[in-house]
């Protein structure tokens, strides 16, 4: 992604090895400050997923590929350091999958940091195909709606969502992205617009509630990302993602989900059967450290909601736009 500073334009992505260390944008810390954090064994790279210094499927899988090489090159116990990094966020499929594969190729004899750093190129190739087949589905005026962050701080860099929204600007075509805030972590209000207002690329944040009010007003489609995909094509992703596909069908918006492989569960069968995180209460009832609920008040904070396939468009893979019928080819 491209990050702006008083030397102007530079790259830079979500993570990356450096000096023995896994070093990571602190995301708790955008838009106001770019901070740098920097891990050295697995449990912090654990605890760092956990606390959302890293988020998005895709970003948390690369993470915890590295802190599984961690975890080798300090000698851990490797199924100790994957339980525990499999712990850290139970709805992501990425993370059970990036795991899973560095346990194998660390089984195999690999050099953990090259298998790391091709899993977390991997990422990054198969989101910029993702966004050279989305970017066909964007025309010039149009009204792009999206929701929490599925740009490139979630996804090592140029990111799932946001990767068509990326190449349609690039190629020169000109749209509005509306970025919903994603209450109550803001994604979209503190990463999102903070990624746009980098690249330029033209753009409105609004508040959750009103994406049905936007969506009768002209919205030409919505892409969202996903943190796992069931067999069946129903999908988990950020709180509100079910309400903005109802709105949609109601709406005739067309709904996409972008996506890669990584994110596809096929050992689950069923949106159903996938486990939802919640998250602490803390984060609707304090702001800035200061409690602004009243005394007693009960919370429920689920991090995901779950979207069925009937609502979805179709799903904007590494391998092109598929339909439901279509997603088995994911397999493998």
């Amino acid at each position: 992604m491209k990050v702006r500073s008083s030397a102007g334009l530079r790259d830079r992505s979500a993570l990356w090895f450096e000096d023995g260390k896994l070093i990571m944008i602190d995301q708790r810390a955008l838009p106001h400050r770019m901070q740098l954090v920097s891990y050295s064994d697995s449990g912090s790279v654990a605890e760092a997923i956990r606390n959302m210094v890293i988020r998005g499927a895709p970003s948390i899988g690369a993470a915890a590929a590295y802190g599984m090489a961690l975890a080798c090159l300090k000698k851990e116990d490797l199924r100790v350091a994957a339980e525990t990094l499999k712990s850290t966020r139970p709805t992501a499929n990425d993370l059970f999958y990036a795991v899973d594969y560095m346990l194998m190729r660390i089984d195999a004899g690999d050099d953990p940091i090259s298998a790391a750093e091709a899993y977390a190129q991997n990422i990054i190739d198969k989101c910029m195909a993702i966004g050279r087949y989305g970017s066909g589905l964007i025309r010039n005026g149009d009204i792009v709606m999206t929701h929490c962050n599925a740009g490139a701080l979630a996804t090592v860099d140029v990111g799932t969502a946001l990767a068509p929204i990326r190449v349609a600007w690039n190629e020169g075509k000109r749209f509005t992205v509306i970025a919903s805030e994603t209450r109550p972590r803001l994604q979209g209000l503190q990463l999102t617009a903070w990624e746009l207002i980098q690249e330029g690329i033209e753009h409105a944040v609004i508040v959750d509630g009103a994406s049905g009010h936007f969506m009768r007003k002209g919205v030409n489609m919505v892409i969202v990302g996903a943190d796992r995909i069931a067999a069946n094509g129903d999908f988990a992703n950020k709180i509100g993602t079910f309400e903005k596909a109802v709105l949609a069908k109601e709406a005739g918006v067309p709904f996409y989900v972008a996506a890669p492989a990584s994110t596809f569960d096929f050992d689950t069968s069923c949106g159903e059967d996938i486990v939802i995180e919640d998250r602490s209460s803390e984060e609707l009832t304090m702001i800035g450290g200061k409690y602004i609920a009243p005394q007693g008040v009960n919370v429920l904070n689920p991090a995901f909601d779950m979207t069925p396939a009937r609502y979805v468009t179709a799903y904007v893979t590494e391998k092109g736009i598929l339909s439901k019928e279509q997603i088995s080819s994911m397999r493998g």
